[in-house]
């Protein structure tokens, strides 16, 4: 939100003057990309904007092709710089959120950058959290979540405190990327060019898969609703007012229903033409590629609010669900039964791969904290985020784990997507389903402009070089979801692999290798130092490759 005294919701970077500057030579050229909007003269999917707003611009662009990586003394000077108004910042598989900028602007109390944080790193990683404990047993999931929830929050405070690090240097517009080029060159630079694709294009497969499944269990529902279908998941679920279903008992990814319906024709038609996997897919096709294709994302940027309050009725859900299905805790601290699950299993990694991506907030941390009103309470404010952060993940993944009616369910049964385990004639996770429908098909663009903007900056010094280039991107961006939703749609092990990666990049080994370069380069490095930072290294290296065997 544009006041201070409201809370932040969730919004997306917007078409700039410096969207055709992505470079990393100068850091003053990669400031967040913004166009003021009193320059705009007319919104359309060819923004235009007035003459003063182009002059400025060309100036800028006079100033950065005389400055040097090295020489700052050419860089465009403040007065050239337009106020920044509004910036906007992203964290993959999250949302994105706006915050003010600019040198005068106000700047956010405490308990406003804490939400923001929140709200930012609540995905969709939140559905995955209780199949994550289910894989490592209850008592060490829920070890697991706590530990990785510290060890990617002293990440985030390495990252947070790199700036700092760079003596004789202004670093005040720096962000983590500049700090990598700075001690490690174009290796900085192009690695976490690279991760940050890993995160965004991970993030659009999920969102693909996840549409794929929202849309078709929203479709289902409407045609049962309309055509007084009854389905009985008599064989696979439990009956009574809260139902809860296995969707793929024994790992058969074929569903039995039974339509008590005259018209079992027309049933079947419908499940050939509506399935998830085989057709669903395809038809997202027509809806969201031609939306990638926008020169602007202004306008998909008004829709990411549905995000809170989709994490916010995602936790009365599992609440109201809870309660009424109660608990089913059994433990068995190594032995497993035909309905209770171990409290400790190999397939821990599992875990750890999907929290690593859930508690991701690296790459944008020091642009929210440079709006935070006391810039001494950064590090609090941050551990406090972390932990309502922690709490919101472990609310939900305990809830859901220990009210699975098991028996008659099995805990195996609990799915990747726990809205899976609910039929789709449930009118309460209908609503949930078709809210976080509409929110990732707002989303989506939103995310293939910000890989459209990473690469064609990089790789053309345009944003958008031509129609051509844009689309062929595009076509890959969505190529890649629908064949992950055709054959692989198992959001679970997307995110794990997803997060793995580029965890390891901007979650373990940055960070350390930054601190640890920091303190060689001031005398300050000291053996305990040296031998914690590279345990996690290893550590990171140890979550990407233990994906790979479970």
């Amino acid at each position: 939100m544009e006041d201070e005294g409201k809370p932040l919701l969730g919004s997306i970077q917007a078409e700039a003057y410096y969207a055709d500057q992505t470079d990393f030579l100068d850091p003053r050229q990669r400031r967040p990309f913004h166009v003021e909007p009193r320059n705009i003269i007319e919104h359309s999917t060819h923004e235009q904007v007035s003459a003063e707003a182009s002059a400025l611009n060309s100036r800028v662009h006079y100033y950065s092709r005389l400055s040097a990586s090295s020489d700052r003394l050419l860089a465009p000077p403040d007065h050239v710089i337009p106020p920044r108004e509004e910036i906007y910042v992203y964290s993959p598989l999250g949302t994105a959120f706006k915050v003010p900028g600019g040198e005068g602007s106000a700047k956010n109390p405490s308990i406003v950058t804490i939400f923001a944080i929140w709200n930012t790193m609540m995905g969709t990683s939140i559905l995955s959290i209780p199949w994550g404990i289910k894989q490592s047993g209850f008592t060490l999931g829920v070890i697991i979540l706590i530990l990785m929830g510290l060890l990617t929050l002293y990440c985030c405070y390495r990252i947070l405190k790199s700036t700092k690090s760079i003596p004789s240097i202004d670093t005040s517009d720096w962000e983590f990327p500049d700090v990598c080029k700075y001690y490690f060159g174009s290796f900085g630079q192009w690695s976490s060019l690279f991760f940050s694709m890993v995160s965004l294009i991970g993030a659009m497969v999920v969102y693909w898969v996840l549409m794929s499944n929202f849309l078709f269990n929203t479709g289902k529902f409407i045609y049962n609703y309309v055509h007084h279908v009854n389905i009985s998941d008599s064989d696979f679920g439990t009956n009574g007012t809260e139902r809860v279903i296995c969707p793929y008992p024994d790992n058969n990814r074929s569903v039995s229903q039974h339509y008590n319906s005259d018209n079992n024709t027309d049933a079947a038609l419908f499940d050939h033409w509506w399935n998830k996997t085989n057709t669903i897919p395809l038809y997202l096709i027509a809806l969201l590629l031609p939306l990638l294709n926008f020169r602007s994302a202004a306008f998909f940027a008004r829709f990411t609010f549905l995000g809170t309050i989709s994490v916010v009725y995602l936790i009365i859900l599992v609440t109201l669900k809870s309660f009424h299905l109660g608990f089913h805790l059994e433990f068995h601290w190594f032995d497993s039964t035909h309905f209770f699950v171990p409290e400790f299993r190999a397939w821990c990694p599992q875990l750890t791969g999907v929290l690593t991506l859930a508690f991701f907030i690296h790459n944008c941390i020091i642009t929210l904290m440079k709006n935070n009103k006391n810039q001494e309470n950064n590090v609090r404010d941050l551990s406090l985020a972390y932990l309502l952060v922690g709490l919101t993940y472990l609310y939900v993944g305990v809830m859901i784990f220990a009210s699975f009616p098991s028996p008659p369910l099995p805990k195996d049964c609990i799915e990747p997507n726990f809205l899976d385990n609910f039929p789709s004639s449930d009118v309460q996770v209908f609503v949930a389903r078709a809210c976080l429908l509409v929110q990732m098909t707002s989303v989506y663009p939103l995310l293939g402009y910000l890989v459209r903007v990473q690469l064609m900056g990089h790789f053309f010094g345009d944003h958008y070089p031509s129609f051509f280039w844009v689309f062929t991107l595009n076509i890959v961006l969505v190529g890649a979801g629908v064949l992950m939703a055709r054959f692989y749609p198992n959001i679970g092990s997307i995110i794990r692999y997803s997060g793995a990666i580029c965890g390891l990049a901007l979650v373990f080994v940055l960070p350390s290798a930054v601190h640890l370069k920091a303190l060689r380069s001031s005398g300050k490095l000291r053996w305990p130092s040296a031998c914690f930072h590279v345990f996690l290294i290893m550590l990171g290296v140890a979550n990407l490759l233990a994906q790979f065997f479970m």
